[in-house]
């Protein structure tokens, strides 16, 4: 994975942008150099690989693709949200403002269907079916996320879709893109979608409990940091749907609170997550996915030391503490 990994690097760090106007290309510059895994672009790259595709060349803009959409993707994101840092960094929002935030945003989304352009024009129609498809998914995800935020309670199917659409559709594409350049058949290339999704599902669940349950010297973020803010996480959602009535006055009063008024909020919210269980409920959900990934993986018509990458990612994509 590492040499792929250095691929990415090198090709985002050697992407070309125009120098003017300033305002619109300095945060695309900006938001590509705050770094992170490039986990998305380099499922791309796997993907090809486990295909028996060895000219990396000719997927690097598919690569790219994927990861200057999901930049786009977070720009925008942080403005919805708010957010003050990305990386630990300053969001691109706060560092300039709103309206640049949605041009450079706009910029990196063009920027993506550029270099979907210059992969192998004989599998353009499906990597551009592909792209548009997830890009749609991924805004369907986001206006849901919004959408639950004012609302009281939340189904949990309701909830996985969700996170399916914002999360985990991006990472199935991801790979999904590198399988039809790699001349792969729909079969296959469902079935390295389907582990993709499945994985991103998983993930999201891991996130969820890390965010109440980490170490803080390891999470990299505020361990409560969706407790304190009410977020509709699979765990609040599954203390929503198996509460006993005679604690729901409890956690209302809590999803009422501040951490400033009820400084004790993210541990009694610990609390009632323990009496009912839902780490567990949420560590079993997880492991279906996982389970379901691993299966799809396993039907792939490829020899198995080829997939010995791809399920060594997932294994560290799952089993983290941050």
């Amino acid at each position: 994975m590492q040499h792929l990994q250095q691929l990415v690097i090198e090709a985002i760090e050697t992407s070309q942008f125009p120098e003017t106007p300033t305002n619109l290309y300095d945060p695309i510059r900006y938001i590509l150099t705050l770094g992170g895994k490039r986990v998305r672009p380099v499922l791309t790259l796997m993907a090809a690989e486990l295909f028996g595709m060895q000219e990396m060349d000719e997927i690097i803009p598919a690569a790219k693709a994927v990861e200057f959409f999901h930049n786009f993707s977070l720009i925008h994101d942080d403005l919805m949200d708010k957010a003050p840092l990305r990386r630990g960094k300053t969001t691109v929002h706060e560092k300039w403002d709103a309206n640049i935030a949605i041009l450079s945003g706009d910029g990196l989304l063009v920027k993506a269907y550029e270099e979907i352009s210059k992969c192998n024009p004989v599998y353009l129609p499906a990597t551009l079916r592909i792209l548009s498809k997830v890009a749609m998914e991924v805004c369907e995800g986001q206006q849901l996320d919004m959408d639950y935020e004012s609302r009281a309670s939340l189904s949990m199917p309701e909830y996985l879709e969700m996170i399916r659409l914002k999360t985990s559709v991006l990472l199935g594409g991801a790979l999904q893109l590198g399988a039809i350049l790699s001349g792969a058949n729909e079969q296959q290339q469902q079935l390295i979608y389907d582990f993709g999704e499945n994985v991103g599902l998983a993930f999201q669940l891991q996130d969820d409990i890390l965010d109440a349950y980490g170490d803080p010297d390891t999470f990299g973020k505020i361990v409560g940091g969706d407790i304190m803010i009410n977020k509709k996480t699979f765990l609040l959602v599954k203390l929503m749907e198996v509460i006993a009535e005679e604690d729901v006055p409890t956690m209302q009063r809590l999803l009422r609170s501040t951490v400033e008024a009820v400084p004790t909020k993210v541990e009694d919210m610990l609390t009632l997550y323990d009496k009912y269980q839902v780490r567990e409920a949420a560590d079993e959900l997880k492991d279906i996915y996982t389970q379901r990934a691993f299966e799809k993986m396993d039907a792939l018509d490829v020899p198995n030391e080829r997939k010995e990458a791809l399920l060594l990612l997932a294994n560290n994509l799952l089993v983290r503490q941050q």
